[in-house]
């Protein structure tokens, strides 16, 4: 999660909802006055969206200045600063996506009516009007993100050494021990213990507040953010996981063959559920970890590329100017001087920093940044090209209203810089003057199962992690069922299994962070589907008609136009008129996976039909 704009959401979440009772109840007197108030006219609307985009670009462009200091010099000081800016941008916020609704039924323009729906559904977390349950709910998700937060597992009989969760998860992407593994597993997942009552809770509050503004319940107030009917769009979910599930299940199979190779059949039975602590992965979301089981014979491509960064002195600096030029030679601007003046690409000595990387757009015009410690390697060569297609989105939508000043829909963003970062293949390399010669296609299927192991491999824990809340949200799932219902999903789209009995006084859902954060997940399964569906429209525009992981287009301005044309769109119209703009379809589609994985699919096929030696 890089683009700033989401990881600010959560880092924001305890503030939302800090701030969201003092907002809701400054905003009026009387807590019901607003939904009562009478229609307002078509220039008022006019009036209100004129005046509530002007203020929340006021407070937005404050709060990233306050943000981006907080994460460049961290201080107790700066820190302050930018959660009070926050509180005030949120609270005008749910203000305005309250007053909104004053005006959703006039007879209005495609563009106002557009915006209005915009504000309102701005809101993740819909607070009830009452002021004693407001002011609860703070308090119950300001608990369960502390209590996610202060996680640390403390193994008995050394309790002055306690292991942080990072900590944990080196641990669990490096130990070949399954015992060791099994110990790191259980002892971060008893942290959401203590989540599991305030969830319950949580989980009244926040439905009966999204049924105060009109919906169902809060998961269709999520599902109503995509431009479709809330239960159409858990269709078209469903829809582009039995696309990719075949990709999958093969992928799922070889794993576990070789997994039962290293750890032996009675700890990974090859006709049972993966145990999941064994993927390298806390969450057995991605397991590029364990890539070393699994790599096949001749997997060398016949390159290093952080050695051949080293080995050409390359510096932080170098490291963006060659993103830079990936965007230039497809016709975009370059990077404004205020850019490569304001950006952080080097990790300073003398203070503390929030090295992650992130892409961020202070003034929602061209004060555009990149913050990132790089490293001179070839992981962030790719992480480099992915930040700047943020931050080329950005200024590409700067010209629009306000409340279009965003990606098509919240996928789109993440989408669009793992597209970029598919272009860093090795014809791309040779242009650069990297490599000689693109190596032999025999050497693809080890960098295609390594791709798989991240990106195949979290497509199902992408899709269910918001299964399970909106059907915990809608009351198909009840409280006494929440950690059963949770292992039924990881089961039956996984395949994986926990490494020891659970039960109903464990919370494994509230041990992922979104849960207890209240942060909606589907964005990350769709933008694993569509970055392959830009990518393959993309060299299709660009005449490229070879195997597509090998397409890069670098230098062709006519797929530079097409990302232009889809980029400058913002939020401007719903996501399938963007998407169409891009691809010439409607619809979201996998297929573009099943074509890029083609040739490892075949070779896990052949594989998984041999007998085990």
């Amino acid at each position: 999660m890089s683009f700033i704009y989401q990881r600010r959401q959560l880092w924001l979440g305890v503030f939302f909802l800090l701030s969201v009772g003092l907002a809701l109840m400054s905003c009026t007197d009387n807590p019901d006055s607003l939904s009562t108030a009478a229609p307002g006219s078509k220039e008022e609307a006019e009036k209100f969206i004129q005046d509530a985009e002007k203020r929340l670009l006021e407070l937005n462009i404050k709060g990233q200045r306050a943000d981006w200091v907080k994460s460049t010099f961290i201080t107790d000081d700066t820190e302050a600063i930018a959660a009070e800016a926050n509180e005030r941008l949120i609270g005008a916020t749910t203000e305005l996506a309250e007053q909104a609704r004053r005006y959703e039924n006039l007879d209005l323009s495609p563009e106002l009516k557009r915006k209005l729906k915009l504000l309102k559904l701005s809101l993740t977390l819909p607070a009830p009007k009452d002021p004693a349950e407001r002011t609860e709910l703070t308090k119950l998700t300001a608990a369960m993100e502390g209590d996610y937060g202060k996680g640390k597992y403390c193994p008995e009989g050394d309790k002055g050494k306690c292991l942080t969760l990072p900590e944990i998860e080196q641990i669990i992407a490096t130990s070949r021990d399954p015992e060791e593994l099994k110990r790191m597993w259980l002892g971060w997942h008893q942290i959401a213990v203590p989540i599991r009552k305030d969830y319950v809770r949580f989980v009244e509050l926040s439905n009966k507040g999204a049924k105060e503004m009109g919906f169902k319940d809060t998961g269709a107030m999520w599902r109503s953010k995509y431009d479709m009917e809330p239960d159409a769009f858990a269709a078209e979910m469903e829809r582009l996981w039995q696309q990719v599930k075949p990709l999958y299940d093969s992928l799922y199979t070889y794993t576990r063959r070789k997994l039962s190779e290293k750890y032996g059949k009675e700890v990974v039975p090859e006709d049972k559920p993966i145990p999941a602590h064994l993927l390298g992965n806390m969450w057995a979301q991605s397991w590029g970890n364990i890539y070393p089981l699994l790599a096949p014979a001749n997997a060398d491509r016949g390159y290093d590329l952080t050695a051949i960064l080293k080995a050409r002195n390359t510096d932080e600096k170098q490291m963006v100017r060659y993103g830079e030029a990936f965007f230039t030679s497809l016709g975009f601007e370059p990077l404004p001087s205020t850019f490569w003046e304001r950006s952080l690409f080097k990790q300073p000595a003398d203070r503390e920093v929030v090295c992650h990387a992130s892409a961020w757009d202070i003034d929602y015009e061209k004060d555009v940044r990149l913050k990132q410690c790089v490293q001179i390697n070839e992981e962030d060569f790719s992480v480099v090209h992915h930040e700047l297609g943020h931050n080329y989105y950005q200024m590409a939508y700067s010209t629009k209203p306000f409340l279009f000043r965003d990606s098509a829909n919240d996928a789109f963003h993440e989408a669009i810089g793992d597209t970029v970062a598919l272009s860093v293949t090795p014809p791309y390399l040779k242009q650069l003057g990297f490599i000689d010669k693109v190596p032999d296609p025999s050497a693809d299927i080890g960098f295609l199962l390594d791709r798989a192991l991240d990106k195949i491999a979290f497509l199902p824990f992408g899709y269910l992690v918001d299964q399970w809340r909106w059907k915990v949200f809608s009351g198909e799932i009840g409280p006494n069922d929440y950690n059963k219902a949770w292992w039924e999903l990881r089961e039956k789209y996984q395949g994986v299994a926990p490494p020891a009995p659970r039960s109903e006084q464990d919370f494994d859902p509230g041990a992922k962070y979104h849960v207890p954060a209240n942060t909606p997940y589907a964005r990350y399964f769709l933008a694993a589907i569509l970055q392959f569906q830009f990518h393959r429209a993309l060299c299709r525009e660009a005449g490229f008609s070879g195997p597509l992981y090998q397409c890069s287009i670098y230098g062709n301005k006519k797929a530079g136009e097409k990302l232009k044309t889809m980029l400058a769109m913002g939020q401007s119209e719903p996501w399938p008129v963007a998407l169409k703009a891009m691809t010439g379809e409607e619809k979201m589609d996998a297929t573009a996976i099943i074509d890029y994985f083609a040739p490892l699919k075949s070779w896990l096929d052949e594989q998984n039909g041999k007998k085990t030696e």
